[in-house]
């Protein structure tokens, strides 16, 4: 891997709240498949606008995958990966169903650690800060076939992030939609490419019009079985100490925050089961206060709460819309190891030192 240097790299300045996605980092890694040359041409270079024939495949059909992680400011002033190779072996993934070539898992490892000890000082120390890592694979060979790709860009980029909600660790309101769909099994929603984002965008626009700040999706044939809330899994908490959370379907993203709740929520006392959940009998319970909890789980926001559901013309509040002690205890226990507050017993954390 080559590190060019850089020639007018930005100053390092970090606001209270750097917002979600808005600032990025001075370098960005790089790299090229061919068919004759497999990936090559490794490399850091300035972060900046890519080049592409307008041909490419991933403009005119959608070959594309990405990753979400992030690097995390221990108070010794080292870095912390959070399972990483969880996300890279869902990357490669997300390209066998794609078509795409995969990338060495202990290769890209490295260039995400060599890309975040580049840019140690863009690392947030402020709470609830971080600072995200962008893997991207498309494919941008020049033709309108609709076929797997022959050329592909390998990159991953970084950016200093905040809370994903502008009012963090607070509960939302998730409208369900019952017209609309995300994915369908045997397609692609368990994988992370761009397709299946694109069509939830307008849905969730027109919630966020009537007040609601999630989408909350069903299964795509009875429209009747709870999948995930906008771009992240959905748990419920059932008589104040059971997980429940849909089980995973073949359209249903294995997340990687769903995967450590699950295995985390015993060891605080919490039992858990992953099931086929009706919406219809899990707003029952909401009103017979059996559901007294709910919360999304991802990269992004680590654990949002959900406040109340929209469904049909009718509002089911949980918990008086306030945080409940579950969604709480999971996400001070998952953060403290994420940032290293806590000893990880898990083996989830890869430390990057600096200092």
């Amino acid at each position: 891997m080559i590190i060019e240097p850089l020639t007018n790299p930005r100053p390092v300045e970090l606001p209270d709240n750097p917002g979600f996605g808005v600032l990025y980092t001075n370098r960005m890694f790089v790299q090229q498949h061919t068919l004759d040359k497999g990936w090559h041409d490794s490399r850091v270079t300035a972060f900046g606008t890519i080049v592409m024939h307008p041909v490419a495949q991933i403009l005119h059909i959608g070959l594309a995958i990405f990753e979400g992680t992030k690097a995390y400011r221990r108070p010794d002033g080292n870095i912390n990966l959070f399972r990483v190779d969880r996300n890279m072996a869902r990357l490669n993934r997300s390209a066998e169903r794609l078509g795409m070539p995969q990338v060495d898992a202990a290769s890209h490892i490295g260039y995400i650690e060599s890309l975040v000890k580049l840019e140690h000082e863009w690392v947030p120390t402020l709470p609830g800060c971080s600072l995200y890592i962008r893997p991207v694979i498309f494919s941008t060979e020049p033709t309108l076939e609709v076929r797997v790709g022959r050329e592909f860009m390998h990159y991953i980029f970084l950016s200093p992030v905040g809370p994903y909600f502008a009012k963090g660790f607070n509960p939302v309101s998730v409208y369900i939609s019952h017209e609309y769909v995300r994915a369908v099994r045997g397609g692609t929603g368990e994988a992370k490419t761009t397709a299946n984002y694109a069509g939830t965008v307008w849905v969730a626009e027109q919630v966020r019009q009537q007040g609601y700040q999630q989408v909350l999706w069903l299964d795509a044939i009875e429209r009747r079985y709870i999948e995930e809330v906008g771009a992240m899994n959905i748990m419920f908490v059932r008589d104040g100490n059971h997980i429940i959370t849909p089980a995973l379907s073949g359209s249903i993203l294995h997340g990687v925050t769903r995967e450590s709740v699950l295995q985390l929520a015993p060891d605080l006392g919490l039992s858990v089961s992953e099931e086929r959940i009706d919406v219809d009998e899990m707003l029952a319970d909401i009103e017979r206060g059996r559901i007294t909890e709910a919360f999304g789980v991802g990269t992004a926001a680590v654990i949002s709460p959900v406040g109340k559901f929209g469904y049909k013309g009718k509002e089911y509040r949980i918990n008086d819309e306030l945080t409940g002690p579950v969604a709480q205890k999971l996400y001070t226990a998952l953060t403290d190891i994420q940032y290293g507050r806590a000893p990880d017993p898990y083996g989830w954390t890869r430390q990057i030192k600096i200092t």
